[in-house]
């Protein structure tokens, strides 16, 4: 985990996009502490939207919305202040100057409310008290998370 969506006007070409994905996954690795190989980026752009305005009025830069969602808790504010300011650099330093109302936001979610491969974020971090299915091989929590920490 985490997850990340990233939404562009106009649709980015195929070289911003590999850009991005590679810049967002480092970005949250180096800056929150997230494992690259859980990390997922799915990039898209608006040709399909019919229209995006800022102001009731079509934008004339470009325009990005980046939806970040990470466990509840496993980074502090300061190190969320510098994954936003380190994204907008990596979407300007890609797209060119954003239109200002361009905005990344951090949805952090209960550990409990989810996961990956079956398991909840709270199953593998070894909370007490999460019911989870028997049936699953792979059920076991994850070796690094046994401690009880945030998994990243």
């Amino acid at each position: 985990m985490p997850y990340i969506a990233l939404t562009i006007n106009p649709m980015p070409t195929q070289e911003q996009a590999d850009t991005l994905a590679r810049g967002i996954t480092a970005a949250l690795a180096e800056e929150a502490g997230k494992r690259r190989e859980v990390t997922a980026v799915r990039i898209s752009g608006s040709e399909a939207a019919l229209l995006w305005t800022i102001g009731g009025e079509p934008c004339d830069k470009p325009t990005a919305y980046l939806d970040v969602k990470v466990t509840q808790g496993s980074n502090s504010r300061d190190e969320k202040a510098r994954l936003i300011a380190r994204l907008q650099r990596l979407l300007v330093e890609t797209l060119g100057e954003l239109a200002e109302a361009s905005y990344i936001v951090i949805h952090e979610l209960p550990a409990e409310n989810w996961g990956y491969a079956g398991l909840t974020q709270a199953a593998r971090a070894g909370f007490r008290g999460v019911d989870q299915p028997d049936a699953l091989d792979y059920a076991a929590p994850h070796p690094g998370y046994a401690s009880g920490e945030l998994p990243a």
